[in-house]
């Protein structure tokens, strides 16, 4: 008999946060959804019988994010699956990028994990199970022009996720980097994406945000199978560390490993040569 699960999913107010929430709901499972927005949740999810528990906040404030872990158990008993989903990103070349739009950057995508992470540990080491699933993006593996805080908050989720990996098997947690390529959300909508301030004319950022937002209504990832996905990862006893969801993303990814393997063995004749 397949045992209930209790949900702690962030940015659950829509894209794909949205679709996992309504697929754990739909499958009889608990959901602490956390989101900046949880008017716009309880509009589109209405149907959940009290087997969702709504909590606004700002998951890059560490006390908030504490508090809300500690009213989600309160609430339902436990926490077996984390799904750190919201994200940020923002357009712009490096050298137009202030060192505020930076770090929001790193805020949202990667310290705000981090906040997760460590306030929800101790009570996953307690019972001695858990599966922490991370998003990163196939953009964490290989970068594009004018996308260069995103790439690099998303390489940092792989980072730490590695190593979180590591640290926690002894404890029965189990971790997975979710690689997502192209979704059909508002992700690349031109209304909701941010850009720069700083434009600088040579970058030419106009031109990449066109091509950027150009994909919105025409990316190849399915929301809904991605959330069916997630839900066939929290019932696997050894479920992957790194999953590329997507044909783009684990196409890209394999040409990046393809790539970097012929450089490094192009240039290994100076890797080696520092050596004693």
């Amino acid at each position: 008999m397949r045992t209930e699960k209790v949900w702690l999913i962030t940015g659950a107010s829509k894209g794909m946060g949205l679709e996992i929430t309504k697929a754990v709901l739909s499958n009889g499972d608990k959901v602490i959804a956390m989101s900046r927005n949880t008017d716009t949740l309880l509009e589109k999810i209405q149907e959940h019988k009290g087997n969702l528990l709504p909590i606004k906040l700002d998951i890059t404030n560490e006390k908030e994010v504490k508090n809300a872990i500690l009213l989600g158990i309160e609430n339902f008993g436990k926490i077996d699956v984390i799904v750190n989903n919201a994200g940020y990103n923002l357009l712009g070349n490096i050298e137009e990028l202030s060192d505020d739009e930076f770090r929001k950057t790193m805020d949202v995508n990667v310290f705000a994990i981090a906040n997760i992470v460590r306030n929800v540990l101790p009570h996953l080491r307690k019972q001695n199970s858990g599966h922490i699933i991370n998003t990163a993006s196939m953009m964490g593996y290989m970068s594009y022009s004018g996308n260069g805080s995103y790439s690099a908050s998303k390489y940092a989720v792989i980072g730490l996720s590695e190593a979180l990996a590591q640290e926690v098997t002894p404890f029965g947690i189990k971790v997975t980097i979710l690689a997502p390529g192209t979704f059909r959300t508002n992700f690349m909508n031109e209304e909701t994406l941010s850009v720069a301030k700083n434009k600088i004319d040579v970058y030419n950022l106009d031109a990449q945000i066109a091509q950027f937002t150009g994909f919105d209504g025409k990316q190849l990832g399915n929301p809904e199978k991605l959330a069916e996905v997630v839900l066939k990862l929290a019932e696997m006893p050894s479920p992957p560390l790194h999953l590329p969801l997507g044909s783009d993303s684990y196409n890209a990814i394999l040409g990046a490993r393809k790539n970097e393997k012929k450089e490094l063995e192009q240039w290994k004749t100076l890797s080696l040569f520092t050596d004693f």
